[in-house]
């Protein structure tokens, strides 16, 4: 497989898989390991994840747009800034801490990944079944004690598998947050989060060559900014008619076929 095609499928997997609750983390690393993907310095990575951070702030950039114009004199865009804010305040100091760790030990372990996917999955549908009757519809409603909530729970997207949309979702919807609201609150905490995770992983790359040619590099952000562009709507309307069941059978089934392949020696 060329380097170019082995672009293009990671960042369209990248852009595909960030803002559905399935984990992009697990699966990029479970991909590229399938494909025998290098990148040395890490540019390749950085470079796909600012495509998908670009593709959801244009989709909702006339909502930003909003937002920033009235933060002087509206007090409902400042809740929500604020809102937003706190809830991205939790897993920046998770992450400061706990990166080195993570990315040493937990991204190596495909078993992680695969137990965290099944436990994510049911999870998705107990709180789909038992979860508390919604009473926030739009997210400038979400108090600041809510956006506490989702920001504590976003951490647990540190693990692998575990899924950052996904988390934060599912912690909107245990706070009270109607689905389709959770997630819109979830792609606006993502712009933080991930624009964070950018400057990051971007710092750690330094002065440090990589073998990635530009062109390639080209391709993932393109493909990323494009499918991540694609999916984000329509993910929204298959939230309002069907829930997350979707989603969360998908997760127990890959976790299953993945633990399968780990037992029948495949590493």
């Amino acid at each position: 497989m060329s380097t170019f095609i082995q672009a293009a499928v990671l960042g369209t997997l990248q852009g595909l898989t960030e803002f559905l609750p399935v984990s992009s983390t697990a699966h990029l690393l479970i991909a590229g390991r399938l494909i025998r993907f290098e990148d040395p310095g890490g540019a390749f990575t950085v470079m796909i994840q600012l495509g998908s951070i670009l593709a959801v702030m244009w989709l909702y950039r006339v909502k930003i747009a909003e937002v920033m114009a009235g933060l002087p004199h509206s007090q409902a865009a400042r809740r929500f800034a604020s809102g937003v804010i706190v809830a991205f305040v939790p897993a920046a100091l998770a992450g400061a801490f706990l990166a080195d760790y993570v990315e040493t030990v937990l991204f190596a372990s495909v078993r992680v990944m695969a137990v965290a996917f099944i436990l994510g999955g049911a999870v998705m549908l107990a709180v789909e079944r038992l979860g508390p009757r919604p009473s926030v519809h739009r997210v400038e409603q979400t108090s600041m004690g809510r956006a506490m909530a989702i920001g504590i729970c976003q951490t647990l997207a540190l693990i692998p598998g575990v899924s950052r949309s996904g988390a934060t979702i599912v912690g909107g919807m245990v706070a009270g947050l109607e689905r389709a609201t959770a997630a819109e609150f979830s792609f606006f905490l993502a712009m933080p989060t991930m624009v964070a995770a950018f400057a990051y992983e971007l710092l750690q790359i330094g002065e440090a060559p990589s073998a990635q040619p530009v062109a390639a590099i080209a391709v993932g952000f393109v493909t990323a900014f494009a499918s991540a562009a694609l999916v984000v709507r329509p993910f929204v309307g298959v939230v309002r008619r069907s829930g997350f069941a979707p989603f969360a059978w998908y997760r127990i089934a890959a976790g299953a076929i993945l633990l399968a392949a780990l037992e029948a020696g495949w590493s």
